[in-house]
C-alpha cells in the first residue's frame, strides 16, 4: 500500500487538473526512491516502472490499460484487475505483500540508477512521433501554471549555457 504524502502528492495532481499518467508518476517516482533507499531492488527499470504504475491503479488512480498490441494480453489483463482492484478497495493480503518484498529484495538496485532511468526515457521517448512529444509538452505547459513555466525557462536556460 503507498504511503499518505504519494497519495496526496496524486491526490494534488488530481486536482491541478493534471492526467492520470502524473498523477501516476508520483508512485513510480516512489517507487524509484525505495529501490534507491535499497528497501528493494528491481531486475530493470521498465519492472520498476511497472510496479509504480501497478500501485497507481491500485491506488484508485484512472490509468487506462495499454493499448492492444503494444504490450502482451497478460500485461493487460493484470493491468486490468490493478483497475479493478483499486475500485473495490479490498484490503491486500499480508502475507502476498511481504512475499513480493521478499522477491524484490533479491534483485539488484541498479534499475533505479541516474544512467538506466536516462536510457529508459530515451527508449521510451524514441517510440513516439514528434507530433506526439510536442502535444504533451504543450499540456505540460498549460498545466504547469506561471511560477511553474517560469522555474522551467529558468533551467532550460541553465541548461543550454552548460553546453
Amino acid at each position: 500500500m503507498p504511503d499518505k504524502a504519494t497519495m496526496d502528492r496524486a491526490k494534488r495532481d488530481k486536482q491541478q487538473g493534471k492526467s492520470a499518467s502524473t498523477q501516476a508518476g508520483e508512485f513510480v517516482r516512489k517507487e524509484i526512491d525505495n529501490i534507491r533507499e535499497g528497501k528493494h531492488g528491481a531486475r530493470n527499470t521498465k519492472q520498476a516502472i511497472a510496479i509504480g504504475l501497478s500501485e497507481a491503479r491500485r491506488a484508485g488512480v484512472d490509468l487506462k490499460q495499454p493499448k492492444k498490441g503494444t504490450v502482451s494480453e497478460k500485461t493487460r489483463a493484470n493491468a486490468k484487475r490493478d483497475t479493478e482492484k483499486g475500485k473495490s478497495h479490498a484490503p491486500v493480503s499480508k502475507s502476498r505483500s511481504q512475499a513480493r518484498v521478499k522477491a524484490l529484495q533479491k534483485e539488484g538496485t541498479e534499475a533505479a540508477s541516474p544512467r538506466a532511468l536516462s536510457r529508459q526515457a530515451r527508449s521510451a521517448a524514441s517510440k513516439r512521433s514528434a507530433a506526439d512529444r510536442s502535444a504533451s509538452a504543450k499540456k505540460a505547459a498549460a498545466t504547469k501554471g506561471p511560477g511553474g513555466r517560469s522555474s522551467a525557462a529558468k533551467k532550460a536556460a541553465r541548461t543550454r549555457a552548460s553546453r
